[in-house]
């Protein structure tokens, strides 16, 4: 029997340790939530944030891209993959974008707004982003696109809640 039962609440448990065991707190990506939403909704709270980041990480899809991505990342660390395999990730290669596919499985989930906060934080590299990008911290090929991807899905879900709210206070 595994360690880890397949249910979205111990899965969940688990991706959550993973995280601050490579280095990023839920704060952290609420943090990048709150960066892109603040312009949009001047009274957004870093409660918000943590509440969107959390909704979205309770997505099995979510949580199995982050369980493959962040196996990978440590395998690369611990130079367990195949050549040239290992190299690529290890030097987080340019021309290598599963990363980036991986990461698009999230933002997929909350539709185009997913997409283009994506692509903003993944090219400005805000916050906890810019550590996880620093080659002296470790390999976080697929981390960083990871978190940038759970940040901005949880920033698209707020923006769609904003959206619906203001409708049902027009009508």
């Amino acid at each position: 029997m595994s360690e880890h039962p397949l249910n979205s609440e111990s899965c969940l448990d688990f991706v959550i340790e993973l995280l601050e065991k490579r280095g990023v707190s839920l704060n952290d990506i609420a943090e990048i939530v709150m960066f892109l939403q603040s312009k949009y909704i001047p009274d957004i709270t870093i409660d918000m944030c943590l509440e969107s980041v959390a909704s979205v990480l309770k997505k099995r899809e979510v949580q199995n891209a982050l369980l493959t991505g962040i196996q990978l990342d440590i395998l690369a660390e611990q130079k367990q993959l195949l050549p040239p395999l290992q190299a690529i990730i290890e030097s987080d290669e340019p021309l290598y974008g599963i990363d980036e596919v991986l990461a698009l499985a999230i933002v997929n989930l909350y539709g185009s707004i997913g997409f283009t906060n994506f692509g903003y934080v993944d090219k400005l590299k805000h916050g906890k982003l810019a550590d996880l990008n620093d080659k002296r911290f470790g390999v976080h090929t697929f981390l960083d696109d990871l978190v940038g991807a759970v940040a901005a899905a949880a920033s698209s879900r707020i923006a769609h809640r904003q959206k619906q709210q203001e409708e049902c206070s027009e009508s």
